[in-house]
């Protein structure tokens, strides 16, 4: 018995929401329940509505707009609760065709992956600009090597994750998901999987950013603090090194011109100043380096208590809140509660 959640971010997507939806597969080889959970992030519009006449089963809402990191982290937690065993994410707005989730959830199935995701071919996508194209390989491959993955297409969020993966992800930035939990599932040393696949025609502008160079800026934010939140130690001796060989260098100097008793060595004095400033800031940062790896040590056993707490909670049913943020709506409840 394999349980398949396909979960939906959305805000304000009732003019895409059912395309989507209709897109996905009503039964597949393998898969004993297919579920869909949309997220409804606040929207201002009937996405909730919609989202249950198209044939979703649960709608998640947040009473404000959270932003989609928060929101694919809802999605995650309540597919969890409700006994997901593959989670599958796609986005709202029919980007990515439903008839790949067979694809994306194979490597699973055969237990020859953790991670799967779908590679939109940036360097050729006929729906991608030129400038889009250029930087999407070009974010692609500093997330790899950062990362240490071989993930031909990064940003991607059209994704499948096994129930092992979901337990652990964890997302600290507010912007996205889709780098962080990358980098993260790289340094766990996860087995991660690519599936090439062809999108569908842009239906609208992304609203998750302002432009490309907005999206460079935000996501170029989220790598470097998920670089130096999974390595703390490296981050900060690379800061330190510098300011360490510079003053290393002058304090040197300065003493080969004293002991070998060159002329006017007075003029040479600020030289171990100078040194020992940058000395002392090099062994500051370093020293931030190692409590930054204890913490890491911490956050690790932290994540670790969570996912088996999020692994009890899934052997519990879920009441329907009337008060709580995010609110879990049920499909039966919903029409239910319309025919009242």
């Amino acid at each position: 018995m394999t349980r398949l959640f396909i979960q939906i971010p959305s805000y304000n997507e009732a003019q895409t929401l059912d395309e989507t939806i209709a897109d996905i597969p009503k039964s597949l080889p393998g898969i004993s329940d297919i579920c869909v959970l949309v997220i409804d992030d606040g929207s201002h519009d009937n996405t909730v509505q919609v989202a249950f006449e198209s044939g979703a089963h649960y709608v998640v809402r947040h009473r404000h707009n959270r932003g989609l990191a928060q929101a694919f982290m809802t999605g995650i937690n309540t597919s969890l609760a409700l006994g997901a065993d593959i989670i599958v994410n796609t986005d709202a707005d029919h980007q990515y065709p439903g008839r790949y989730i067979q694809d994306l959830i194979a490597p699973i199935l055969d237990g020859t992956a953790d991670l799967v995701i779908g590679d939109r071919q940036p360097g050729k996508n006929v729906h991608f600009s030129p400038v889009k194209r250029m930087f999407q390989v070009m974010g692609s491959w500093i997330t790899r090597l950062i990362s240490q993955t071989d993930a031909p297409d990064a940003p991607s969020g059209f994704r499948a994750y096994s129930r092992h993966v979901a337990l652990r992800i964890q997302v600290y930035n507010s912007f996205s998901y889709t780098l962080e939990t990358l980098i993260q599932a790289g340094k766990q040393r996860m087995a991660i999987a690519h599936v090439a696949i062809k999108t569908n025609p842009n239906l609208r502008p992304s609203r998750l950013h302002k432009g490309v160079f907005n999206f460079i800026w935000q996501q170029s934010g989220a790598i470097l603090r998920s670089y130096v939140l999974y390595q703390p130690l490296r981050s900060f001796l690379l800061l330190g090194l510098p300011f360490l060989l510079a003053g290393g260098f002058l304090i040197i100097r300065f003493l080969f011109l004293y002991f070998t008793g060159a002329s006017g060595i007075s003029r040479h004095i600020q030289s171990v100043s100078i040194g020992g400033t940058l000395s002392i800031v090099g062994v500051l940062l370093v020293c931030l380096g190692l409590l930054g790896d204890a913490i890491r040590a911490n956050r690790q056993m932290m994540e670790e208590i969570l996912a088996r707490l999020r692994a009890e909670s899934s052997s519990v049913n879920i009441p329907m809140p009337s008060v709580n943020d995010p609110l879990l709506i049920r499909r039966e409840d919903y029409f239910l509660q319309k025919e009242t």
